[in-house]
């Protein structure tokens, strides 16, 4: 056998001797590995990924589930991103609507939350009625002295999505429909960004939830009701904008026995103890309140001064310029609904000339003209155009006020039977500051 043979054997026995250990060790290798277990992403609003998902999604972790992703946005995008299959779970601030989106998900209330009514820390307002939110939203009240507080125009913060869980719930409360248009020329994608906005502005107003600002110093609750918001107020009900907080998931869902599998889990004690981490009530908690609920929107709604409402909602006074404005403040539409509001000013104006004046004219009794007194008399009448022919005489009463203290461009407004925008334009004022001893002009000339 020639050296070279003997060389070559030798080499391929040394590579079979190293070759069989490693193929021997594959195999336990292979059987230790276990299949990587299942990730689920949740998209859905800030307001349910603070006060459900985060927390309760460290602890399916931990329990030895597999990975949420959370992508928190706004719930309009987490409902159709379950829908069209790109995320596994939602999150929503409210239930599911009448569309035919909605009907093919399942909407499973997990928790309960508070609708907060929230401003700057700094913001001296002690307290607001229902009906005062009522109004602010709808565009009856413009000045926090008209509330009690100090004399600075309301800057209504709104999220623009009309799907928007939390605004949507809000809405329905206050209006009996959540697509009501509000007077809220601030809009921002969600309620993170909302909550920013307002931290900067100490005259600033808009609708969190409890859960989502609670920490945050640089943010208060105001009293509702003389209620406070928090966890045992909404519990006992006495606090009264509670909502359910909802996780959605599509039954068609190549993963929903998996998403079904974490709707429990939010629901089981670990789940439950997740959850009173971050100012939530777990929905299995709050028994007492899905009885009350009807009556408490019914209450509610009483109180503010609406009714359930049918059909078209009513904008707010200026809600459509407004809302147009901010997004495109020199197109067609917000032109013409600029041109709108302005007539319905005019003829807000124009009624409000025609108070408190009393006579009759042509067999009409007339009530009304804001200070002005006189008579006015039926010449002649007769089927023909110059029919009615009357002669009147007026005077004006008062034309002038001075400012004394306590004053403010509101009460005076209120007093003397006109408008705060009126007197702004009669005196050339361009915000609400007016002086002690300041002489305003009370009627047009």
């Amino acid at each position: 056998m020639s050296v070279r043979l003997v060389r070559l054997l030798s080499v391929a026995l040394i590579g079979a001797c190293l070759t069989t250990p490693a193929v021997a060790k594959s195999h336990p290798k292979a059987k230790a590995s276990a299949p990587a277990k299942s990730s689920l992403i949740w998209r859905g609003d800030v307001a349910t990924a603070n006060g459900v998902v985060g927390e309760v999604a460290t602890a399916w972790e931990k329990s030895g589930h597999g990975r949420i992703e959370l992508q928190p946005f706004n719930t309009a995008s987490g409902i159709d991103a379950v829908a069209s299959g790109t995320a596994d779970l939602a999150g929503s601030a409210r239930p599911a609507d009448n569309s035919a989106q909605n009907a093919r998900l399942t909407f499973t209330p997990v928790a309960w939350d508070g609708l907060v009514i929230i401003t700057q820390s700094s913001n001296p307002i002690s307290g607001l009625t229902l009906k005062q939110v009522h109004d602010i939203y709808y565009g009856k009240i413009h000045n926090w002295s008209e509330v009690g507080g100090r004399n600075a125009p309301i800057d209504v913060y709104a999220v623009a999505s009309p799907g928007d869980g939390v605004e949507y719930s809000l809405r329905t409360l206050l209006f009996g429909r959540g697509n009501q248009p509000v007077a809220a020329p601030r809009l921002y994608v969600n309620t993170r960004k909302l909550e920013e906005g307002i931290a900067l502005n100490p005259n600033g107003l808009g609708v969190a939830t409890l859960s989502g600002i609670s920490g945050n110093p640089k943010l208060k609750a105001i009293p509702v009701n003389g209620k406070r918001a928090t966890v045992a107020n909404i519990a006992d009900g006495s606090y009264p904008l509670f909502i359910p907080l909802y996780l959605v998931t599509n039954p068609s869902s190549p993963k929903a026995s998996q998403a079904q599998a974490f709707v429990d889990f939010v629901q089981s004690e670990p789940g439950k103890a997740a959850l009173r981490k971050h100012a939530v009530l777990p929905y299995q908690d709050g028994g007492a309140l899905v009885a009350l609920d009807s009556s408490r929107r019914s209450t509610i709604l009483a109180e503010v001064g609406a009714r359930v409402p049918h059909g078209t909602p009513v904008s707010a006074p200026g809600a459509t310029y407004a809302a147009r404005a901010a997004i495109a403040p020199t197109s067609a539409d917000t032109l013409a609904a600029r041109m709108a509001l302005e007539k319905r000013e005019d003829d807000k104006k124009q009624n409000a000339r025609l108070s408190k004046i009393q006579g009759s004219v042509s067999g009409v009794s007339v009530t009304s003209t804001a200070h002005a007194s006189g008579s006015a008399t039926t010449v002649s009448r007769n089927d023909s155009a110059n029919f009615g022919k009357v002669s009147a005489s007026t005077s004006q009463t008062t034309t002038t006020y001075k400012v004394v203290k306590g004053d403010t461009l509101s009460t005076i407004a209120k007093r003397h039977s006109v408008d705060v925008a009126q007197l702004r334009e009669w005196n050339h004022l361009k915000g609400d500051q007016i002086k002690l001893g300041q002489v305003l002009r009370i009627s047009k000339l």
